[in-house]
Formats: C-alpha cells, sequence, structure tokens
C-alpha cells in the first residue's frame, strides 16, 4: 500500500507555470508507476502523464505534450509534475495515482491522492 499526497496547485494566469508534487509513504515509488491525472467539473477522470518505476520512461496525455513534464526521484519517494503555457483548459483538480503496470486508463490506478486545485484565469 502507498499514501500519496499532492501539494502545488494554485491559481495561475493563462502562459502561466505551476509545479506539483506528490509525496508518498507507506511504501517505496519503486514499485510502481505514476501517473498524474485530471478531472475537472462535470468531466470524467482523465489521464495526463505517467513516469515508469524508475523514471527511464514517461509518457503524456496529447493536450498536453510539449508543455508539462513529468519527473521522480524515488530517493525522496516525491513525483512532480511541472506544467508551462498553461491554459483555462487545464484548470481541473490534479491526482496523482500509483499504478502496477504502465497505463494511461484511470481505472488501473489503484491508489490515489486526495488532489490538488489548479485554476488558469484567461
Amino acid at each position: 500500500q502507498v499514501q500519496l499526497v499532492e501539494s502545488g496547485g494554485g491559481l495561475v494566469q493563462s502562459g502561466g507555470s505551476l509545479r506539483l508534487s506528490c509525496a508518498a509513504s507507506g511504501s517505496t515509488f519503486s514499485s510502481y508507476t505514476i501517473g498524474w491525472l485530471r478531472q475537472a467539473p462535470g468531466k470524467e477522470r482523465e489521464f495526463v502523464a505517467r513516469i515508469s518505476r524508475y523514471g527511464g520512461s514517461t509518457d503524456y496525455a496529447d493536450s498536453v505534450k510539449g508543455r508539462f513534464t513529468i519527473s521522480r526521484d524515488n530517493g525522496q519517494n516525491t513525483v512532480w509534475l511541472q506544467m508551462s503555457s498553461l491554459k483555462p483548459e487545464d484548470t481541473a483538480v490534479y491526482y496523482c495515482g500509483a499504478a502496477r503496470v504502465p497505463s494511461s486508463n484511470p481505472k488501473l490506478y489503484i491508489y490515489w491522492g486526495q488532489g490538488t486545485q489548479v485554476t488558469v484565469s484567461s
């Protein structure tokens, strides 16, 4: 089991940047693929980015590719999501999740943080 806690969300203008953090406890990150997923009001939770167990491979949703960067430090049990060139459509609650296999399917993420709000104003 692993517990995940997100932080770093906030209010930013369009074109700005934010860096989200996901801190883990109760287990080690090396056991899991870690993903960032988001949920806008009235919409389903959607995949944003993922990083492999040791950080050697990353993947991104097409909507954020080139703007967001995911990274991890297993020694700190922490994953980050650097978000740049933010758009109003990026507004959502952002969650980090842990999965035993690499996947873009939210259903395969078995552990979740509480989420952190990201709001991008026009």
